[in-house]
């Protein structure tokens, strides 16, 4: 990740460079033969145009925030299913940077695809010990998945493939539902759209959400869809073996507008509350009530940003009768009122996620 510089004003009307304190990120996006290219393309478009676009529509000085470049395994072009061909910048063993990469859809056929991209798998652990974000669209999570970096973790991919992937990855704890997962550093999509749907995701992780709703806006695309998105929010929960605790997990985030009590969520677990609260502590980096909070705010947040109705309302959808309560707790997390909320990044936002249509318990 590298700082650049950028050019002020100053009032004398002068332009002087001034060390720029937003840095720039490189992302790699590697094409594989015989699959959709879109699934790359699309990445590719998301990640040149952030910070780019959405100033340039508004007259501010365009401000890229990531690199961009398109790798193939050896370098050469890469032939897209329908006929098409596409250019690439270099080959994998070539790529010196990258705090991104993203690996596009491969042929549909599992063990041709593995067997003709057999090198990727190393590669793939190579750059995630080194700290970068590695991303399989679609087919292509079978690479992450081939590569060991998918045992244990959560994932997805495409639907139509998801019962052979299963059969064949037992280790993975599949989610297919979710059209975007990330455990630690290892993010999978489902379907073309889904590229579309981590792209954002990543920018707003690496950028902000201003940054990513600019984006979104610009190219005419709605923010990331299912309850993923609304995740994107709070700090990513720790990877953890207790699976008592990621059942409690799993039962809160599918119904956190609830009424829901220590005393009831250590029945869940099965285990006191004293050693409930130490254990759920230990595993998540929270504590249950903050947790608790944390997604409540999140999903304020998303409703803010799509949904008209007052924030008294909003305050009660999310599981808060206690409307003061809600905007001290809100302010206390963001920095700023629901009120202020909304109308900074309200008029960014084209579509949301199932979140801001209301979560369990809410109605």
């Amino acid at each position: 990740m590298n700082a650049g510089r950028r050019r002020k004003q100053t009032r004398d009307g002068a332009r002087v460079a001034v060390p720029d304190a937003d840095p720039t990120f490189d992302v790699v996006v590697v094409l594989l033969d015989g699959g959709y290219a879109s699934t790359g393309i699309a990445p590719v478009e998301i990640f040149a145009s952030a910070g780019v676009i959405w100033n340039w529509f508004t007259g501010e000085e365009k401000h890229p925030r990531f690199r961009v470049n398109v790798a193939s395994l050896d370098g050469r072009n890469v032939q897209g299913m329908c006929g098409l061909a596409y250019k690439t910048n270099f080959a994998i063993d070539e790529v010196k940077k990258a705090d991104i990469v993203l690996v596009s859809a491969s042929s549909w056929s599992l063990h041709d695809g593995v067997a003709k991209n057999a090198k990727l798998k190393a590669w793939l652990r190579k750059w995630h010990a080194k700290g970068a974000y590695v991303v399989g669209i679609c087919t292509a999570v079978a690479f992450l998945a081939e590569s060991g970096l998918l045992d244990g973790r959560v994932a997805t991919t495409h639907w139509g493939v998801a019962d052979l992937f299963r059969q064949t990855y037992p280790k993975v704890r599949w989610q297919t539902d979710r059209f975007v997962t990330e455990d630690d550093r290892v993010l999978c999509s489902g379907g073309v759209y889904a590229a579309v749907d981590v792209s954002l995701y990543l920018v707003e992780k690496f950028c902000g959400r201003e940054v990513a709703l600019q984006c979104a806006k610009s190219l005419c695309l709605s923010m990331p869809r299912s309850s993923q998105a609304g995740y994107a929010a709070i700090p990513q929960i720790r990877v953890h073996s207790d699976e008592k605790i990621r059942s409690v997990e799993e039962y809160v985030r599918a119904n956190f507008a609830r009424d829901l009590s220590i005393a009831q969520l250590a029945r869940r677990a099965s285990m006191g509350e004293r050693n409930f609260i130490r254990r759920f502590k230990a595993a998540t980096g929270f504590m249950p009530g903050n947790f608790i909070r944390t997604l409540r705010v999140a999903a304020a947040k998303e409703l803010l940003e799509a949904d008209g109705a007052a924030v008294q309302v909003i305050a009660e959808r999310v599981g808060y009768s206690d409307h003061a309560f809600f905007r001290r707790l809100f302010k206390r997390q963001t920095g700023m009122t629901p009120g202020e909320y909304r109308g900074r990044f309200a008029r960014l936002t084209i579509a949301r996620t199932e979140l801001a249509r209301g979560p369990a318990g809410a109605d």
